[in-house]
């Protein structure tokens, strides 16, 4: 049997959960605001990657701060209304769980991804929730994961995984020194090709089955 990894940290947004409509409203309202077109929910799928203290910038100019206040208005009217799991992300969670910590990396706004992680009611998933702002840099900097695997008291290497759904979210796992592990198809991200994974599940459910196949580590009962 494979062994287990020795923690397991994820992305937030199209990993584990779906909140999109909230950030297509607010990066819309931000538009509007300054004159610009507005995206379809397939051009957000496919330009929301990096932190917004690095995407703003090439989008608003020295303007980038008023449109960040546009857009948190517009999200924080309905993020947590129209917040939705992902399929099969609570089993493979309960599951996760039991075979290694885990934690969360995520470039949305460390006060907001905790709220979301908080109205989910999963917080007793995850040793720390990491968003941006919250490390020295935000993904694809190794910074973020380094925090949370301090948290999870698992050092830095490949025996200890991310999974995310982006050829960001794997370079920030390499940049980390861990084993990068793309959920999904990453259609919206080139495919998986471009993406170049160390492993890939199509959904949570085959993570989960591919979970059940491993070899628990000792560190799980020294935790």
């Amino acid at each position: 049997m494979r062994l287990a990894p020795t923690a397991i940290l994820f992305d937030w947004d199209n990993t584990l959960a779906n909140g999109w409509a909230a950030i297509q409203a607010g990066l819309n309202a931000a538009f509007r605001e300054f004159g610009l077109p507005e995206w379809s929910m397939e051009q957000v799928l496919a330009n929301t990657r990096h932190s917004m203290a690095e995407s703003f910038p090439a989008i608003f100019g020295e303007q980038w701060h008023r449109a960040r206040d546009v857009f948190y208005v517009a999200v924080r009217e309905q993020h947590l209304q129209v917040l939705r799991p992902m399929p099969g992300t609570a089993p493979m969670l309960q599951l996760a769980m039991t075979i290694a910590p885990l934690a969360i990396v995520s470039n949305k706004q460390g006060p907001m991804l905790r709220d979301e992680v908080a109205h989910l009611r999963w917080d007793g998933f995850f040793r720390a929730a990491v968003g941006a702002g919250d490390a020295s840099a935000d993904k694809p900097s190794a910074a973020p994961l380094h925090m949370a695997l301090r948290a999870c008291a698992v050092p830095a290497g490949p025996e200890a995984w991310y999974i995310g759904d982006t050829a960001l979210d794997m370079q920030a796992a390499r940049a980390a020194g861990m084993t990068a592990v793309l959920l999904g198809d990453a259609s919206h991200d080139g495919g998986i090709a471009a993406c170049n994974p160390d492993m890939q599940f199509a959904d949570a459910a085959a993570l989960a089955a591919h979970l059940v196949t491993l070899d628990k580590r000792s560190h799980m009962t020294n935790a």
